[in-house]
Order: structure tokens, then sequence, then C-alpha cells
């Protein structure tokens, strides 16, 4: 196993290094800015520092020093995609006429994932923190006093989703900087057109353009960005933690120095002109090998990949982020009609918990029923100017009543390539499954859906439900994902 051990002025080296090594690249990656390792396991995203994020504040721009791109600083309004394109045309700030709508890698270089990721349910921002610097740039969250939710800070870019989401709908890719993930989002719906905030772009066009080369040893480089990358991916899915030490004991084309990629890192892999239903592939250059799956509705699929940055909540830092590379799956509709749609498309980044079992989240999670895996594939890297350094460990936390969290035994072969059937489930083996204080009833906390999907269960409205109030049966046609 490698070492973790790094002195303070080793690291004062490193920022230097890797700041005169993102001079010669055309798509420099910017660090995460996650310093921070969640629980013992070694090879995660804070436990490797890269070009660390780094601005020059002008009257209204602000300007990226790693990748050279030049920003407005302040998103003003809300907009819609139509309006953002036509003011980006007119926009003078800073004295500039050449200011466009940003694509989805060029918005993502600004995320930041030391962020806090709220309550989407809750109003006080006070102790809150965005995924964007915001002694840098100006960021609100949504405002509840008009309806919205304080997660409600998504922004545009100029990446259109080749396939549609939500049944149809032309869809986005947008950044949310109030929780800390990619989505797409449908510009128009039945509620109009959708609006965002916006901050506009210019400079150099070729950031987020790859120069991949085969190197015929099973590995893939990438010019642009310096990185190099496994031709293949793992071929089965693994948890979180088996993920690192699957990363840290790999050995391939002469090199031991394999890492997870965090989660920039492997957003610039995504290929966002792809996906499986225009293209029949996964959201990445063909140059890569992708392991085809049967997904939840036992359609041919691609899977989620792991990063090695944390999702941090405010209730949990128990979650790791991921990219979907196939269709980025949610139950949407009303409980008993749910309808299995891709919701945020591919090359969506979203999250799901780092260990456990999947099956307890037969409906998804979160607002749109996203689809939770947890047994999720992995594509290791190396290279890119990174170096190894010590972080802070904070022990990893969930807010649940029955406070330990086990991690399960790792599915035989046969039972991840066998479908699980398409059982029903009564409101007595819920309560079981659910009930972790073991007082025969399952509180909101305990709940391991959404909570609006709880609140509708809740049938008195005691805050917690009883086996009469339990949700019966699961959705038809789910089944967890397996290679084809």
């Amino acid at each position: 196993m490698r070492t973790r051990n790094f002195t303070i002025a080793a690291a004062a080296l490193v920022s230097c290094a890797t700041s005169i090594h993102a001079e010669t690249l055309s798509y420099p990656i910017v660090d995460t800015g996650q310093t921070v390792a969640y629980g013992d396991d070694p090879g995660q995203d804070a436990h490797y520092a890269g070009n660390a994020p780094s601005y020059q504040v002008h009257d209204g721009t602000v300007t990226d020093t790693v990748t050279g791109l030049m920003w407005t600083k302040d998103p003003g309004a809300k907009m819609t995609y139509a309006e953002a394109l036509k003011n980006a045309a007119q926009c003078r700030v800073g004295g500039h006429s050449d200011w466009r709508l940003p694509t989805i890698k060029e918005l993502y270089s600004l995320i930041k994932l030391d962020g806090i990721d709220p309550d989407p349910h809750a109003t006080d921002t006070s102790r809150l923190k965005p995924f964007i610097d915001r002694t840098v740039f100006d960021f609100k969250y949504g405002d509840p006093t008009k309806g919205e939710r304080i997660i409600d800070s998504q922004f545009a870019t100029s990446t259109k989703y080749v396939s549609t989401t939500m049944g149809g709908n032309e869809t986005l890719f947008g950044v949310n900087f109030a929780d800390g993930r990619i989505k797409g989002y449908p510009i128009k719906s039945r509620r109009g057109e959708k609006t965002f905030h916006v901050l506009y772009v210019r400079g150099k066009s070729d950031y987020g353009v790859n120069q991949f080369k085969d190197n015929d040893d099973g590995t893939i480089t990438d010019a642009a960005t310096g990185l190099t990358w496994m031709k293949a991916d793992s071929g089965r899915g693994m948890d979180w933690p088996t993920a690192l030490k699957y990363a840290e004991e790999m050995k391939l084309a002469g090199h031991s120095d394999w890492r997870l990629p965090s989660a920039k890192e492997l957003q610039s892999i995504v290929d966002y002109t792809r996906s499986p239903d225009t293209t029949g592939s996964a959201a990445i250059n063909p140059i890569f090998e992708c392991t085809a799956l049967k997904n939840e509705g036992g359609n041919k699929d691609y899977a989620h990949y792991w990063s090695s940055s944390t999702h941090v909540g405010t209730r949990s830092n128990t979650t790791a982020t991921y990219f979907a590379f196939g269709r980025s799956l949610g139950w949407m509709g009303e409980d008993g009609q749910k309808t299995l749609m891709d919701v945020h498309g591919a090359g969506s980044q979203r999250s799901d918990p780092k260990t456990g079992d999947a099956s307890k989240f037969p409906y998804g999670r979160g607002p749109q029923g996203d689809v939770i895996r947890i047994y999720n594939m992995v594509r290791l890297v190396r290279g890119g100017g990174v170096k190894l350094v010590d972080a802070p460990v904070v022990k990893e936390i969930e807010q649940k009543k029955s406070g330990k969290r086990e991690r399960p035994q790792q599915p035989s072969e046969t039972q991840r390539k066998k479908p699980e059937p398409n059982r029903g489930q009564s409101g007595a083996a819920f309560i079981k499954r659910e009930d972790k204080n073991g007082d025969g009833k399952v509180s909101k906390e305990e709940f391991g859906g959404p909570d609006a999907h709880f609140d509708r269960f809740d049938k008195n409205k005691d805050g917690v439900l009883t086996e009469d109030e339990a949700p019966k049966g699961r959705p038809q046609g789910s089944q967890r994902p397996q290679r084809p």
C-alpha cells in the first residue's frame, strides 16, 4: 500500500509544481478543493493534491489562473435558456464583447467539493457552504419566499443533452452550486420555461476538448489533461471502499500509482455528444472499453462510475460522487404508478451511499427518485501532476437512529448476474426491514426513500409508519442492474 506521509514543505512544492504543469496543458483539471478524508480508507480525493483553485478578481470579472478562462462575477437575475443565449451576445462586462454561455466542462471547472449539500426542505442557509468559491463569485441560494427551495441555484450551460429526459423533454446540462451536482434540466415543461443563474465565460475555446491516444498497453493518455486512464473498466460493480482498495492494489502497464479519479478528473472523460439512446453507447469516447449492463428496467445500459470524492451533506458524509455514463435513471410518478425513466441524462453527476444494500431503495432516492446502486464500476487514472499528501481524517457520520453503519458482504458472482425476481412485500416485511431501533414503527429518519414519499405514506401524520401504512410491493419491472 502506498504511503500517505507528506510534509508541509513538500505540499508547498506540489502547489508550485502543479501550477507549472497546468501551463503546458490545454485542459488542466482544477483540484476539487476537498482536503479532508472521511474515514480511514486510503486513496480518497483529499489524499491527492492537484492544481489548487486560483483566481484574480477584477472589476466585475474573475480570471481563473489555472484554466486561463475569464468569468463574469455576478450571475444576476435568473433567466431562461433562450434569454441566456441572447444576453451573452449583449454582455459587455469588463469592457469585453466576446462573452459566451459556458459548456458543461467549462462551468464544472469552477465547482469546489468542500461544500455542504443542504436538506432541500430546510430554509436556513446560515450554516451552509456552497460548491463554488463564495469569496470570489456572487452566489445566492434559492429564495423560499418566492416559492423556491434553497437548493434551487442551478446554473445554465450551452451543453444540451443529445437525448431527452423526463419522458421526452429537451434538456440542457447545468451545475447546481447549492447541492454540488450536474443534472440535465428540461428547458421547458408543463410548468413553463425553467430559469437559471448564468455565469458567462470568455477566452480559450479548447478547454474541455480531449486529445486521446491509445498506448496499446491497456491505457489511454489524454494530452489535453495530462492524465492516463485504464482503457477497460473494472468489469464489475463494487462499493466505494472496495473501489479505493482496487485502485491501491492495481498494477497495469508497468505502473502501480493508479488511483480512483476525483470527480473533476472523471468528468473530463465524459463525452456529452454520446448517449445510450442516440449512439447506442456510454457517454464516453469509443476509444475506451465500457462494460454494458441491464438496468433496473431490464434494458441494455451502462454503469455509474465511482469517483474518489465524498459528497458531504448536512445529515451525512457517507455518500460519494459518481458519474452516470449510461442513462441517469429515476422513478417518477405517484406511489404504485411509478415509471422508470432517464431523469438527468447520461453525463450527470450524482451520489450513492458508499456501502449498503441497494434493495432498501426500491424507488430510488431524492425528488426524482434517483436509482441507488452502490455497486458501481471503476475506471482508474494516473498522472496529471497530482501528488500524494497527508489529509486530516473526519469520522464517517450518518445521522440515523440506529447509530452504527454496517458494511454488507460483497454479493457472489451468481447474485450479481441473476436478476432479482419481482416480488411484492407485505407491510410487516417493510417494517421489519426499515425499523432500525426495534420499536415496531418506521420514523422518517429510518425511512430509506425520499421525505416526500414518507409524508404520503404517513396517513395520520403522526411522524411514523405502522404496518397498515407501509408501502405494499415494489414497482413493476424493477430489478438490479446486471451485465447482459
